[in-house]
Parts: structure tokens; C-alpha cells; sequence
């Protein structure tokens, strides 16, 4: 018997219209769709009047859940991997997953689509000829500095995703790491409706923060060099 194909599939990162025809295809074409949120998904496959099999996987079940999802493959079922939104895996539950399949000798097919910290990025006007993925800092002060001055040592652009509830407290910290006039920029609510990019200094930005309602999920750019006789803003 051959095996089946486990699709990794990239699904709108807020605009409906942000999926491709091929991840199209393949939704309607795979036996069943493993996804982090079943409610979420289904409002998805039930605009694109797509019918199948759901298969609950998130962080706290994903290793539990792997086995089933590989005999099914094992057997010659097509499944698809999809996240909330955006492309699985990153930052997103599906990496053991991915691995498990390689390890078993099971065709991965990664298609190309929506992420936000591609999206993010390339709109931010700060460089994009080298960075680095943080994904979500942690959560201690302490613990996220280290990461931070981690990065900074790296002598690249930054990227990292943070939640409205947190994000005065993180840039508060960025600006202990990377001074105040170190430039950043803040992409809110990316595809959606209310899109929002906020460029300047990490300074700035919180001043701008501090007085209005902060809503919406972010992705955060921060353009850090090492001090230099030319270059001293960070």
C-alpha cells in the first residue's frame, strides 16, 4: 500500500482572500484536515464550501495525537496540516508532526502562502537581507531580555509576534535592551481591516501606544546594529 501525503497547508492570516487556488485544491482533494482549532477551521472550509473530516491538534494534544495521525498516513490517507492562521509550524503547532512524518519515510508537501512575519517584514521599511525569528518572547522579563540581547548581538533585524495585553510592558523592555531611539516598527491586525503599521523609534512608539486603545495581535520589527563610530542608535 503507498502511503498517503501530508500537506502543509498556509491558511488566511486575517483577509479570506489571502488563500491561494493550490491550498484550495488541496483542502478539497485530502481525506481529512488536521487543525488547531475546529470551529476556527470550519468557518474556513465552510466559506470555501469545503466539507471534511477534522482532527483537533494544538500544543497541548499534538504529541498525544501524532500516532493516529501518522497510521492514517501510513494507510494512504492525504491529510492536510493547517494552523488558525498563517502557515503551520511556525509558531503554530506542527513541527513534531512534520518531523514524525519524515521519520517514517512520509512525502511532506509545503505549500507556499500567508505569514505574517514574511508580511510583516517586507512592509516594515527596516532591512530585509538578513534577520532573525524570535516567534513569541518568553513571558519572564528576565528570561525575554536574555533573548533579546541574544539576538541583538546578532547583528540583524528582529521579528517577533506579541499580544495587545503585552505589548507595552515588552517594548518597555526592547528599550532597556536596545535604547529608546532604536528603530522599530509595529505591524497590527496585517490583511485585516483595520491593518495598521507604526513606524519610529521604540521611544516614540510607546508614546504612541500609551494613549490609545491597543487591540489586535502584532508582529514587532526591530532593527538593532551593534555601536559602531557610524552607527550608534542602537
Amino acid at each position: 500500500m503507498n502511503k498517503g501525503i501530508l500537506y502543509v497547508v498556509p491558511t488566511p492570516i486575517g483577509n479570506l482572500e489571502d488563500i491561494t487556488f493550490r491550498a484550495v485544491r488541496i483542502l478539497k482533494e485530502c481525506d481529512a484536515v488536521v487543525c488547531e482549532d475546529t470551529r476556527q477551521t470550519l468557518k474556513l472550509l465552510s466559506h470555501l464550501q469545503i466539507s471534511k473530516p477534522l482532527i483537533s491538534f494544538y500544543t497541548q494534544n499534538q504529541l498525544r495525537k501524532i500516532p493516529q495521525i501518522i497510521s492514517m498516513l501510513e494507510q494512504g490517507k492525504n491529510i492536510s496540516l493547517v494552523s488558525d492562521c498563517g502557515t503551520p509550524a511556525v509558531s503554530d503547532p506542527g513541527y513534531y508532526l512534520v518531523k514524525e512524518a519524515v521519520n517514517k519515510g512520509i512525502e511532506i508537501v509545503s505549500l507556499p502562502g500567508p505569514c505574517a512575519l514574511i508580511t510583516g517584514l517586507v512592509g516594515s521599511g527596516l532591512p530585509t537581507d538578513s534577520f532573525i525569528f524570535l516567534g513569541f518572547l518568553r513571558k519572564k522579563t528576565g528570561k525575554m531580555k536574555k533573548e533579546l540581547l541574544e539576538a541583538k548581538s546578532l547583528n540583524k533585524t528582529i521579528i517577533f509576534y506579541e499580544s495587545p495585553h503585552r505589548i507595552l510592558k515588552t517594548l518597555e523592555t526592547c528599550a532597556e535592551v536596545f535604547g529608546g531611539e532604536c528603530s522599530i516598527t509595529l505591524g497590527r491586525e496585517l490583511t485585516k481591516k483595520f491593518e495598521e503599521y507604526i513606524r519610529g523609534t521604540i521611544s516614540g512608539v510607546l508614546d504612541i501606544l500609551k494613549n490609545r486603545e491597543i487591540l489586535g495581535e502584532f508582529v514587532i520589527i526591530i532593527y538593532a546594529v551593534k555601536d559602531t563610530a557610524e552607527e550608534t542608535d542602537c
